[in-house]
C-alpha cells in the first residue's frame, strides 16, 4: 500500500506539475514507447549479463512481495516466541531426547503445527531444527553453535542481498542508458537537419525525454526498490538472529521463560512485544 502511495505521489508531482506549467504532455507520450524501449531494452538486457541466475531468480521473487505488507510483525515474533518456549519447555521436562521426533520430521510434528505461520516457514524450520538436532547431539558446546549461527546468518544475509546490489547497480546504469537512447535521438535529428523548425524541435525534444527517463526511472524506481528490499532482508535477519539468541540462552541454562526474553530483547522496538504481552501470548498457546 505504501508503495503505491509513494509512487502516486511520484508521478503526481513530477507529471502534474509539468502539466499544470504548462507542458505537453502528448510530446512525452509520443517519445515514451520509443525511449522506453532503448533504455528498458538495454536495461534488462545488461542485468542478465550482470548477474547470476539464481540472483535474476531472487529478484524476480522478492519484488512482488515489496508490494505486500511486511510479514515480521508483532504477531509473527509472538508466535515464534510462544513456539520456541514450548520446544524448549519439552525438552527441560522431558530431556532433549524427547524433541528428537519433533526435530527430526519437523512436518509431522504436532507441535510445531500449533503455530501454523513460522511452522510453516522453511528457513524458520530448517534454521531451528538444524540447531536443536545440535542440542540433542551434545556434541558442540554454546561458543561453538553461536559461531556457527553467525557464520549462517551472514551467509543468508550475503544471498539475500544479491538482488539489493543488483537493483542498485541497475538504478546506477539507467540515466547512462537515458543518455544513450538521448545520443541517438540527437543523432537522428542531425540526419533531418533540413526539415522544417517545428519538425527538428519535436525531435530534439523526443531525444531529451530519454535523458529524462533514465534518470526517472533510476532515482524514483529502482533506487526506492533496492533500499525497501534491504530493510526488509534486515527484517529477515533479525528473526534468525531472535531464534540464536533464545536457543543460546537455553544452552547457558537460562530457564525457557527466561530464554525467550533474550530473544525478544533484540527485536526491532516496532516490532518487539512487551513483556506482558508475550507471557500472556505464551501462557494462552500453553492453556490451548
Amino acid at each position: 500500500m505504501f508503495i503505491i502511495i509513494g509512487y502516486a505521489v511520484v508521478f503526481g508531482s513530477v507529471f502534474g506539475v509539468f502539466v499544470a506549467h504548462g507542458g505537453n504532455i502528448h510530446v512525452l507520450m509520443e517519445a515514451l514507447p520509443f525511449e522506453m524501449a532503448t533504455i528498458g531494452g538495454a536495461a534488462v538486457g545488461a542485468f542478465v549479463v550482470n548477474n547470476q541466475p539464481k540472483v535474476l531468480k531472487g529478484t524476480l521473487t522478492a519484488l512482488p512481495k515489496l508490494f505486500k505488507g511486511s510479514q515480521y510483525t508483532k504477531a509473527r515474533y509472538m508466535e515464534l516466541l510462544a513456539m520456541l518456549y514450548e520446544i524448549l519447555q519439552k525438552a527441560r521436562k522431558e530431556g532433549l531426547m524427547a524433541i528428537e521426533a519433533d526435530v527430526e520430521e519437523p512436518e509431522k510434528s504436532e507441535l510445531f503445527k500449533k503455530f501454523p505461520t513460522v511452522g510453516s516457514d522453511h528457513h524458520v524450520l530448517e534454521f531451528t531444527t538444524d540447531y536443536l538436532r545440535m542440542m540433542v547431539s551434545g556434541n558442540l558446546n554454546a561458543h561453538e553453535i553461536e559461531a556457527l549461527m553467525d557464520s549462517e546468518i551472514e551467509t543468508h544475509h550475503q544471498e539475500a542481498h544479491g538482488p539489493v546490489a543488483a537493483l542498485t547497480r541497475l538504478a546506477g546504469a539507467l540515466p547512462a542508458f537515458g543518455i544513450v537512447a538521448a545520443v541517438l535521438g540527437v543523432v537522428n535529428t542531425m540526419g533531418n537537419v533540413g526539415q522544417p523548425p517545428a519538425v527538428l524541435g519535436a525531435m530534439i525534444a523526443s531525444a531529451l525525454v530519454g535523458t529524462f527517463l533514465g534518470i526517472f526511472l533510476a532515482y524514483a524506481v529502482a533506487e526506492p526498490l533496492a533500499g525497501l528490499l534491504e530493510q526488509r532482508n534486515e527484517d529477515a535477519s533479525k528473526e534468525l538472529v531472535c531464534i540464536k539468541s533464545t536457543l543460546l540462552a537455553s544452552m547457558q541454562g537460562y530457564n525457557p521463560a527466561t530464554a525467550i526474553e533474550f530473544g525478544r530483547k533484540v527485536l526491532f522496538s516496532d516490532v518487539r512485544p512487551s513483556f506482558i504481552e508475550l507471557e500472556s501470548h505464551v501462557k494462552g498457546k500453553k492453556q490451548a
